[in-house]
């Protein structure tokens, strides 16, 4: 029961596997864009008390392992961390001054599950998800080769 938290009258642990996507999936998490969106997520998290346990973005997505409290639907953390950080990556990264309505950046969709007891195991996927898309993809083109 270490990792478990406190609020006045709840004792908790949710912890959630989110995967976010930039609208049309174009490959757009690369370099500075990639380290100040990450900035960006980790700020907003800290405004709602979401724990952004470990993250990593690849360039056309982004896994995150959250801490979400239960006073907070997932939807709405999730909504949030879309919308504000569309707004701020439009402002900061596109150099937009005004008038984001209309303006996307992240799919309308997401992919959540609940990390359980198997938090590790999904962390460590997360770390290490970069590197085996690559390999993945060169394993594929290997096959491809072969084919031919």
């Amino acid at each position: 029961m270490k990792d478990w938290r406190s609020l006045s009258d709840t004792k908790w642990e949710c912890k959630y596997y989110v995967v976010l996507v930039p609208k049309y999936r174009h490959k757009v998490l690369y370099g500075k864009c990639r380290k100040r969106i990450g900035e960006i997520l980790r700020e907003l998290c800290r405004y709602k008390e979401v724990g952004l346990l470990e993250g990593n973005a690849v360039n056309d997505h982004v896994h995150m392992c959250l801490s979400i409290p239960p006073k907070y639907r997932v939807a709405m953390i999730i909504g949030y961390l879309k919308g504000k950080s569309a707004i701020r990556i439009h402002k900061e990264l596109f150099d937009r001054k005004r008038g984001f309505t209309n303006l996307h950046f992240w799919i309308r969709g997401y992919c959540v599950s609940t990390v359980g007891l198997d938090e590790e195991k999904v962390r460590k996927y997360i770390r290490e998800q970069e590197k085996m898309d690559r390999d993945q993809q060169g394993q594929q083109y290997l096959e491809i080769n072969n084919e031919f």
